[in-house]
């Protein structure tokens, strides 16, 4: 599995406008361009979880039946659905963060 670098948000143009984007039940919707971001960013990191808890399970398996060799792929595999998990909390708690204090301001 490759990782990806970080690389960096473009916010230039158009952000902070809106834009058409089908929603589940298949009605249009409008929505602000940071919003899809800020669900794409949490999305992404949804999906790393599931995919890392899923290569874990598949190394688990592969080692305790013996299909495979190589022993340090568990562990490997281990740490990183750990991190992963890690990643998605601490998204969660800085977006938590983030809305309490835009919930302080006084206007």
């Amino acid at each position: 599995m490759f990782v990806d670098p970080i690389q960096l948000m473009q916010f230039g143009e158009g952000f902070g406008t809106t834009q058409k984007v089908s929603s589940r039940v298949g009605q249009d919707v409008k929505v602000d361009v940071g919003q899809t971001v800020f669900a794409d960013v949490f999305q992404n990191a949804i999906n790393d979880v599931i995919q890392t808890e899923d290569e874990y399970q598949k190394a688990k398996y592969m080692l305790a039946t013996g299909q495979t060799d190589d022993a340090h792929t568990e562990p490997i595999a281990a740490a990183k659905a750990q991190l992963s998990v890690e990643l998605l909390v601490q998204l969660r708690n800085r977006a938590l963060e983030a809305y309490n204090e835009i919930m302080r301001i006084n206007l």
